[in-house]
């Protein structure tokens, strides 16, 4: 018998972590290709309606259609995390007193008052258009644990590159791809929703397959390589937006350009599904399904011959292990677990992540110029994300958290000012690349370290009402930044700084709130954060 054999291959869990870190470069990917996309969608989709009544009024139609269609979804959402939390008798009383206060709003507030095409509504046309995709993720992210159960977490990852493979053609090419009679524009919403449902799947499988294919003494590494792929995958857009804007001017950019952009995802969507068919199932899934010989074998790759056999046995106990009500800790847990997510969003960074261009050119730089500034931004995630991963357990989540929270938040006050002063040269780029990297070491991978270790064993699965919250946080502030942006009151008054002083308050803010609520995890067992919740 080899040491292979007797110790497991160190190659073969390299190997298969690479491939399941793909579904991270893609999240990553996906949600960053509409960053170089945002002017020509403008240009492409909605500009058009200014001068073109019938189509106006189409799409106006649509538009009412497929906002109601999402409230829908997430009134469903948020309905079965309250019989989550509170059980039936309750649950039913909470989930309809507010979906009657959300219906009351979206008639009075939208469908009522969404009749002609306003500066503002086609503001909000626009936001939606670049955010949709952020539906999709909700929808993927809160069927994910079902088709991990029902699918496994392989097939899951397969049907995550399929959708990402049809979101990439689809988005590309919503002329040619539009089967169901739609405008152009909401079939491109289509498409682009459709990719977010694999990004939600992805999003939450690729951690919890390489979690579970990992040994316990490589897992904290190889999880993190999901966060750095997906950033990973940020930056490798940004050169691809930046080399396709090169081919052509703004004119042809805005007409054809940004086509390539969203069809560049299929090359990495299909290498993600080839690679796939080689890696095995996860052996926790197999013996859930009592396929024990299959999920021998792969611990047997793993860990080796000596060691499988007790980790099957392992396995075998902790899913016996019985999910107890989301309130058994009480309610400041799910509190924290959920703020944490929101507050990540409401700091902006996916306004920088989507509108780094415009910003840029907001900033006086050129089509081609802001493209390729955002690579800047990009290097910098990737850097900084970086050393969070390797500083994260030597200083501690809160401190990373507080630092983070104070340095996002005077930058966003500065690049405001910036903005309100027309002072926009380098004090205004030092500010937004400075805002980036505090974000990348504190914000943006440590709020996942946080909401992996706070909930105890017998609750995790209530992790999944804080993602909900975290995509539904993300979808408000990409949506509403070009009705703020873009608003010529607000324009006029504040010469586009208001928005950025709305994130940099969030950001003193979130840090005043870790600061005062959220414990300090470090060093700490799943099991003693169980205590700690108990007091």
């Amino acid at each position: 018998m080899t040491q292979t054999q007797t110790q497991g291959s160190t190659l073969f869990i390299i190997g298969i972590t690479l491939v399941a870190t793909l579904g991270g470069l893609l999240f990553g990917y996906d949600t960053a290709v509409i960053s170089g996309a945002t002017e020509a969608l403008k240009v492409f989709f909605v500009t058009p309606l200014e001068s073109d009544s019938a189509l106006a009024l189409q799409v106006l139609g649509e538009y009412k259609i497929i906002i109601s269609i999402c409230f829908i979804v997430v009134s469903s959402l948020i309905s079965s995390f309250m019989f989550r939390m509170y059980g039936k008798q309750k649950g039913i009383i909470y989930s309809s007193i507010l979906i009657l206060a959300g219906i009351v709003i979206w008639y009075t507030q939208f469908w009522v008052s969404v009749n002609e095409l306003t500066e503002n509504t086609l503001n909000s046309i626009n936001g939606f258009t670049i955010s949709s995709a952020i539906i999709g993720c909700v929808i993927g992210g809160s069927i994910c644990g079902y088709v991990s159960q029902r699918l496994g977490r392989k097939r899951g990852l397969v049907l995550a590159a399929v959708l990402f493979t049809i979101s990439a053609v689809g988005s590309a090419m919503p002329e040619i791809m539009n089967f169901f009679g739609a405008s152009t524009i909401s079939a491109f919403i289509f498409y682009r929703i459709v990719g977010g449902i694999g990004v939600g799947i992805a999003s939450m499988l690729s951690p919890m397959y390489i979690a579970e294919i990992a040994p316990a003494k490589y897992r904290g590494t190889l999880v993190s390589a999901n966060q750095f792929a997906i950033v990973f995958g940020m930056l490798v857009v940004y050169f691809v937006n930046y080399t396709i804007s090169l081919n052509g001017d703004a004119n042809w950019l805005n007409e054809i350009g940004w086509r390539y952009m969203f069809a560049s995802e299929t090359i990495p969507a299909f290498i993600f599904l080839v690679m796939l068919y080689f890696v095995p199932e996860s052996p926790r899934y197999l013996i859930m399904k009592s396929r024990e010989e299959e999920a021998e074998s792969v611990l047997n790759k793993i860990v080796g011959t000596i060691k499988a056999p007790q980790l099957m046995a392992d396995i075998k106990e902790s899913l016996k292990e019985k999910n107890a009500p989301w309130l058994t800790f009480g309610g400041l847990i799910i509190t924290i677990g959920v703020l944490l997510s929101v507050f990540q969003q409401f700091v902006g960074i996916n306004v920088v992540l989507y509108y780094a261009a415009e910003i840029f050119r907001n900033l006086g730089s050129s089509t081609g110029d802001a493209l390729y500034q955002t690579i800047i931004v990009g290097a910098i995630n990737l850097i900084f994300t970086v050393l969070a991963i390797f500083t994260v357990d030597k200083f501690g989540r809160k401190p990373l958290m507080i630092i983070g929270g104070v340095g996002m938040g005077i930058c966003m006050f500065a690049l405001g000012a910036a903005f309100y002063y027309n002072q926009l040269g380098l004090v205004a780029l030092f500010a937004m690349l400075g805002y980036v990297a505090f974000f990348a070491m504190s914000w943006g991978p440590v709020t996942w370290v946080l909401l992996s270790e706070i909930f105890p064993n017998s609750i995790r699965s209530a992790m999944s009402l804080a993602v909900a919250a975290q995509w539904i946080a993300n979808m408000i502030v990409s949506w509403t930044f070009p009705m703020m942006n873009d608003n010529s009151w607000l324009t006029g008054m504040f010469n586009h700084g208001f928005s950025y002083w709305i994130y940099g308050a969030m950001g003193i803010l979130s840090a005043i709130f870790v600061w005062k609520v959220v414990p300090e995890t470090k060093g700490k067992t799943l099991e003693e954060m169980g205590r700690l919740w108990k007091k």
